[in-house]
């Protein structure tokens, strides 16, 4: 007997076949069906959207904006230095970097494509320090590098749209169009900051996350003090093996096997 297999996923296997990419960073390949060009032109305008209609933190005013604003230019400058050093520049073509606070109680922060940063003022409290700040923002730097976004996105178009090109999506389907982008970068207070990234996901961006603080001038240590406060935050929490995402005893174990490559990097 013949199986049969839902249409989405035929056609997700054949566009798999002639869409993968080679990420700049870790040589690996991927589903890509959207150009990283594409991707960084979209998150330009829904970022510049999204800061009209939210309440920042102002860098001048306020201590907590212009620490978000330090962080975020520290970590930039050490996702440059390891490009250049690796002589691997052009994987930052297009990367024009933008960081800002947000006032929302949200656990949440996030990068779109090109470095455009947020993180969300409810997150500070478990941060505490500028340490555990720079491996909050570095993880959300090593998604927009390691392109999960963009596999994230690349799949949506196919279940939600068929698999058409990204500019024909947002001139038949704008909004649900970008919807799905907004989705897939965890963009909103109702995600949090457990994105909905797979667990393999999260634990490379942890990994190149601690590179980048490290290369900074930052204590990768801290990493580990971030995810115990996380681990204590109290409330309903999803089994790990019914989550997408590890258990924060797994990522702290996982963090710890990371953290000798880190400290490679630390000035």
């Amino acid at each position: 007997m013949k199986k049969r297999y839902p249409i989405t996923a035929v056609i997700l296997f054949a566009l798999t076949m002639q869409g993968c990419a080679t990420n700049k960073l870790t040589g690996a390949s991927q589903l890509s069906l959207v150009s990283e060009r594409e991707l960084q032109s979209l998150a330009a305008t829904q970022y510049k959207e999204f800061i009209k209609t939210h309440e920042l933190v102002s860098s001048t005013k306020d201590s907590r904006g212009l620490l978000v604003q330090k962080t975020g230019k520290k970590i930039a400058a050490a996702v440059d230095k390891y490009f250049t050093d690796k002589k691997n520049k052009s994987a930052l073509n297009g990367f024009n970097w933008e960081y800002n606070l947000v006032k929302d109680s949200a656990i949440n922060a996030w990068c779109m494509p090109g470095g455009k940063i947020v993180v969300y003022t409810g997150m500070l409290p478990y941060t505490i320090n500028e340490n555990a700040l720079a491996i909050v923002i570095g993880h959300e730097v090593s998604h927009a590098l390691l392109q999960h976004g963009n596999k994230r996105m690349s799949e949506s178009i196919v279940q939600e749209l068929g698999g058409i090109a990204l500019s024909s999506a947002l001139s038949k389907n704008p909004t649900q169009t970008r919807n799905l982008f907004m989705q897939a970068y965890g963009v909103g207070s109702e995600v949090g900051f457990m994105l909905p990234f797979s667990r393999k996901q999260e634990l490379e961006a942890d990994r190149f996350g601690l590179i980048w603080a490290a290369i900074a001038g930052y204590d990768p240590n801290e990493a580990i003090h971030f995810w115990e406060r996380m681990q204590k935050m109290g409330g309903q929490r999803t089994p790990e093996f019914l989550s997408t995402h590890p258990s924060d005893a797994t990522r702290i174990e996982k963090i710890k096997t990371y953290l000798p490559e880190a400290l490679t990097y630390k000035k």
